[in-house]
């Protein structure tokens, strides 16, 4: 594991905009802490996607406050997790690391209603990839 004895995870996509930054927000909440998030982006974007963050308001979870974060190598070599969502080669492949490739629907330019079946499946992915860690789900 990284630095701590919590399990950390790195979620990746193109802006770093959407589907990751719900994957993180998901993440922290439903883990209650217990694992250390981070997020990125191969080309980040200015801002998080508005009608991601009104989706996940609508869960109770608030991202109003995220920004958009470049990858790093460092973010990589931190996180024993590495989830990728449609950012192809640009993520970084250390040994040792565990990776997943989330096939998502790119949230980028749609409404809040072409963005919930995202988030929820989503959420379905969060909470599988909780259980294999063997962190128990808050709510």
């Amino acid at each position: 594991m990284a630095d701590t004895d919590k399990p950390s995870v790195l979620y990746v996509c193109v802006h770093n905009a959407g589907r990751s930054q719900m994957a993180a927000a998901y993440t922290l909440t439903l883990s209650g802490g217990a694992v250390e998030v981070r997020s990125a982006g191969s080309a980040p974007g200015d801002r998080v996607n508005p009608a991601a963050v009104e989706a996940m308001l609508e869960e109770g979870i608030d991202m109003s406050a995220a920004r958009p974060k470049i990858l790093t190598t460092e973010a990589v070599k931190a996180s024993d997790v590495v989830i990728t969502m449609g950012c192809g080669d640009t993520c970084p492949v250390f040994p040792g690391k565990r990776y997943e490739d989330w096939e998502l629907a790119d949230p980028a330019g749609k409404g809040v209603d072409a963005v919930r079946p995202i988030r929820d499946e989503i959420k379905q992915r969060v909470l599988d990839l909780l259980e294999s860690l063997g962190v128990e789900r808050m709510e």
